[in-house]
């Protein structure tokens, strides 16, 4: 779990860095980054994004709220949980969809029961990958993909509803996040299937759910089927 804390007091930034740190019911691969201000947060979030983010709401320059609409419109799916000594800004913390709204002095324990509830809620997502569009960052169920196709530089997503998404990464990015032991397949330079959605194929071409026809390269058609009868029996990831 990756936690920012965002807070123009440095005292408070320790002490919430050290409250965290006795978190008994912490993840094995828990991170928690300190920022001071807005701008400072929404940059390292545009990088690398956070699962939770707690965040003061009165800020010089850019406020709590104002960096939280921000964060939303890059990403629909981070946890927000505000922190504050000012409880009445806590209507307004709802328009921005915040999980939770702490009141200052931090109750460690009440942090604690909020966090375990945002860790259940990310383990149920845990099937998921975040896709980077042109505008925002989406969270995207591995499940709900039926391909992806590499068009140029970026990659489109066709997922089984019919919606489409354009990422704004090269399909190499996510060749390493879409495994065989997940049911995906690069059938050819351009194409990553989902093997689940497979319909029929051929020796040139497999036929998804959705009716879309994909190429097979003749490089790997034997690992192809390979990978296809693999998943079809559960056969894959097993050692």
């Amino acid at each position: 779990m990756r936690i920012a804390v965002c807070d123009d007091d440095r005292e408070f930034l320790r002490h919430t860095q050290a409250v965290l740190k006795r978190w008994e019911g912490r993840p094995d691969a828990l991170t928690v980054e300190l920022y001071e201000d807005g701008d400072a947060l929404l940059k390292a979030h545009g990088t690398v994004p956070f699962d939770v983010v707690l965040l003061d709401v009165v800020m010089p320059l850019l406020s709590g709220i104002e960096t939280a609409r921000e964060l939303r419109q890059q990403d629909k799916t981070v946890k927000l949980v505000f922190l504050t000594a000012s409880p009445e800004f806590a209507v307004e913390s709802y328009t921005v969809k915040a999980s939770n709204y702490l009141l200052k002095p931090l109750d460690p324990e009440k942090l604690y029961a909020c966090l375990e509830e945002l860790a259940e809620e990310l383990r149920a997502q845990e099937r998921s990958i975040t896709v980077k569009s042109a505008n925002a960052l989406h969270r995207v169920q591995i499940g709900s993909i039926e391909y992806i196709e590499a068009q140029n530089k970026h990659v489109l997503f066709t997922l089984a509803d019919g919606h489409t998404l354009e990422a704004i990464e090269p399909l190499y990015t996510f060749e390493g996040k879409l495994l065989l032991s997940d049911g995906f397949f690069k059938c050819s330079r351009s194409y990553i299937v989902n093997l689940h959605r497979i319909v029929t194929f051929t020796q040139r071409e497999v036929t998804m759910a959705s009716g879309c026809r994909i190429p097979i390269s003749r490089s790997c058609h034997k690992q192809f089927e390979e990978a296809y009868f693999s998943i079809l029996f559960g056969k894959a990831g097993e050692s």
